[in-house]
């Protein structure tokens, strides 16, 4: 074989998916991974962890682009309005697609129709963590004194309609308690808020949460898994800690324009499931208290479709702007 042909060869072992995305993919530009929340957040730390593993997918640089506000429905709009070209992807968090067409007033789009499934990427639960300085050791010390004292615990969340949100009315209905919530544009500066004193708890996912536990700057009371987190063995359930059957988790997936040609969602969906088992990529993952979820556009779908029908019973009564 000549060796212009091996090289050109092993230049497209390298990068198997560019050819297939467009003009802009040969001129350097990045494929843009939309992120609805504030960085530093969750959702943008897993993205941000996830875009280089894609890049490296890809054969060419993936950039992440935060595009916050109206629980995520800014980054999705950003999405559904543009070119099908695989040059724009959607990292999003299950709130979005699961929760937020039933409590806004004006859904800008229609989660099940006007975005187009690429891949599931990881699950993921929460853990309830207290400012640091609270005298409540366990769960139901915090239970007893929220009855005592309503609306006197404060709890912040990513925005009104998001899962950490709906976690605190949930756990408030089942406990029996009346809590104030506090409404943020995105999970970190409301943990900045309980560290600082200002919020008294908070639901954040264990992927993000666990640094801030770790360090000692808070404590946590439970996780709202079925099960214990790994990464968190001393952390009860909040099940176990005595509301039965409490089980509030999410997930993240990988969303493309409508019109985005089979072919390249296929390409597509095999570059985040090759970034997303990356061994180094996997074992960061699971460290960090998620657990991989790979597999079909269609899984992505069929999930979106039942949450948001299990959503419509827990949000009845719900509204927001």
């Amino acid at each position: 074989m000549p060796a212009s042909r091996r090289l050109a060869t092993a230049a497209l072992a390298l990068a198997p998916f560019a050819f297939a995305l467009p003009a802009a993919a040969q001129d350097g530009q990045p494929v843009r991974l939309i992120v609805g929340y504030a960085a530093g957040g969750p959702v943008d730390q897993g993205a941000r962890l996830f875009a280089p593993a894609l890049s490296k997918e890809l054969g060419m640089p993936v950039m992440v682009e935060n595009k916050t506000g109206a629980n995520a429905t800014i980054a999705g709009s950003e999405v559904v309005r543009s070119k099908p070209d695989g040059m724009t992807l959607w990292f999003a968090a299950s709130p979005t697609i699961t929760i937020s067409p039933n409590v806004m007033k004006k859904m800008p789009f229609d989660p099940g129709k006007d975005l187009l499934p690429v891949a599931p990427v990881l699950s993921y639960y929460n853990v309830l963590v207290i400012n640091k300085d609270l005298p409540y050791q366990k769960l139901s010390d915090l239970i007893q004194y929220a009855k005592a004292n309503p609306h006197k615990v404060t709890y912040g969340s990513a925005g009104m309609g998001g899962s950490n949100h709906l976690s605190g009315e949930l756990f408030a209905d089942r406990s029996g308690t009346k809590l104030s919530h506090i409404p943020y544009k995105g999970n970190a500066p409301a943990m900045t808020d309980v560290i600082g004193g200002q919020l008294t708890m908070m639901f954040d996912i264990i992927g993000s949460a666990r640094t801030y536990i770790s360090g000692g700057k808070v404590r946590a009371l439970a996780v709202t898994s079925p099960q214990r987190n790994p990464s968190l063995p001393n952390v009860p359930t909040v099940a176990e800690s005595g509301l039965d059957g409490f089980d509030v988790g999410g997930w993240y997936g990988v969303y493309a324009p409508v019109g985005t040609p089979a072919d390249l969602v296929d390409r597509l969906n095999k570059a985040v499931t090759a970034a997303v088992n990356q061994p180094e990529m996997k074992a960061r993952l699971e460290e960090m208290g998620y657990e991989l979820w790979t597999g079909a556009p269609r899984l992505l779908a069929d999930r979106g479709t039942k949450e948001r029908a299990m959503w419509a019973t827990v949000t009845k009564g719900i509204e927001i702007e």
